[in-house]
This record gives structure tokens, sequence and C-alpha cells, in this order.
């Protein structure tokens, strides 16, 4: 068996375990964002995102996906105040991040972690340097920094490359130092964007794996995607978008398009 393959019937071990427990009971209070008919024009005629209206709760891995166009980056930088919607709201633990002032953005975006296929590293600097960083750019401690860097490598699988530079790394362990990254500030929503389109196959399961496990405590898992491979793999929630409208939302779906 090849290590591509082990890694996905890995996977495939572990959405069935999860499955066969018992339902986890969602309530209202599990409900962390809202999106309320939401659309975005740019120009005044060109609609990215159309009247999108959907919830993310605590606990959920979601695979957004649609063609090129569909929308889906949109949607994204919405969700990280990257741009502000023409109408409609988004509620973030209650909160319209759509009214948040400019000073209030850093702390906003802490909780919101983001991932990307290109993983925008620090170049010249070291996987712990790297992930520190974005600790001392929050006005953190040396003894926070010292204490919860090493907490996120080994996390990650890279205590044995912390004191690597970055372009020693392989393609996937750049992309764990992303993660790691992302996670320094405890997110509540971890948002993968294209987090494997650059990585070969091996790699990808370690991806999907590791972000498998961040889920598993507690943090809501937005990955957007191509890999029909991935979404059929994890059989969990897909949204699927197309001319910027949500035109599926699956609660165990499969790749739509």
């Amino acid at each position: 068996m090849t290590e591509d393959i082990a890694q996905k019937t890995k996977i495939k071990k572990a959405v069935a375990e999860e499955q066969s427990g018992k339902p986890k009971q969602k309530d209202s209070g599990d409900v962390v964002i809202e999106f309320h008919n939401v659309y975005k024009t740019y120009q005044g005629k060109i609609n990215a995102v159309v009247d999108a209206t959907c919830n993310f709760s605590i606990g959920e891995f979601i695979s957004l996906v649609g063609p090129s166009g569909a929308g889906k980056s949109t949607l994204i930088k919405l969700l990280t105040c990257e741009e502000r919607p023409t109408s409609g709201k988004i509620l973030v633990a209650g909160r319209d991040i759509t009214q948040l002032k400019k000073k209030e953005l850093p702390y906003y975006r802490r909780k919101v972690g983001v991932i990307f296929q290109d993983f925008k590293l620090l170049p010249r600097k070291t996987v712990y340097e790297n992930i520190a960083y974005a600790l001392e750019v929050s006005d953190a401690t040396n003894e926070e920094i010292h204490d919860r860097v090493p907490k996120i490598i080994e996390l990650v699988g890279l205590s044995n490359r912390a004191f690597a530079f970055t372009e020693e790394l392989s393609g996937g362990e750049k992309q764990r130092v992303s993660i790691a990254r992302a996670l320094v500030h405890n997110p509540k929503l971890l948002i993968a964007d294209e987090p494997t389109g650059n990585l070969d196959p091996v790699s990808t399961w370690e991806i999907i794996e590791l972000l498998f496990k961040i889920n598993k405590q507690g943090t809501i898992v937005l990955l957007a995607t191509h890999d029909k491979e991935v979404v059929d793999t994890v059989e969990r929630r897909v949204i699927t978008m197309r001319d910027g409208k949500i035109v599926s939302d699956q609660e165990k779906g499969k790749y739509l398009f």
C-alpha cells in the first residue's frame, strides 16, 4: 500500500469511527457564525456573493466548494473582514462583524486563523521564528511566546524542525508551519483556503489529518477546496457555491460540481 493511500485509509477509518458514535445534539447555543442575506457587489454590477444565508456551529468541519469565480474567496474575505458586504449581516458570537471599527479588527482577526495555498511564511526565518512573530505583533510577552510556541510546534508535528529555516522545508512542512501560526491565538475558526493545492498526495492527506485533529479540539474548520477526493473522503458538511450563490448545503455531502 502506498503512503498516500495509507493516509487516506487512516482518515476514512477515523471518519467511520466518529460516525459510529452517538451523534452530537446541537442547540441554538452551538451556533457561532451566522450569515444573514449577505450580498457583495463590486462596481455596482458584479455580484460576487448573492443572498448568502448559513450558520456554522461549534465542532463543525465544513468543505466550501464550487468552480473558480463561484464566490468562495469573497465569502472568506467577508468572514475575515477584508471585505465588507454590500448588504446583509454576519454575526460572530452574536456580534455583527460588518459593523466593526478599524481599531477592533486586529482583535477580531486573532480569533480567526487563516491558512493559504502559498503558505505566506516569512523568508530567512526559522519555523520557531515564523510562529513566534504572530505572537510578537500582538504584544505577547516573552514568557507567553516561550510557553506557547513549542506547544503549537508539537501539535503540528514539527518539534524536530523547530529551528530549520523555511527554505529547508518540504511543501507539507511549510503548510504545517502556516497552520501552527494560524493557531497561536487559539482561534474559534480556522479557514483553510486551498491548503493542499500545491502539495503532493502524501502531504495532502497529512494536512487533512492535521485539520481533523484541530477540529476535534473544538475549532470550526472551513476548508475551501477543489479537491473532490478530499471532500468525498472526509464526508462532512459541504457547502457548494455557484455564481455567488449557495446552491447546496449538505450535512454529509459530496463534491457536486
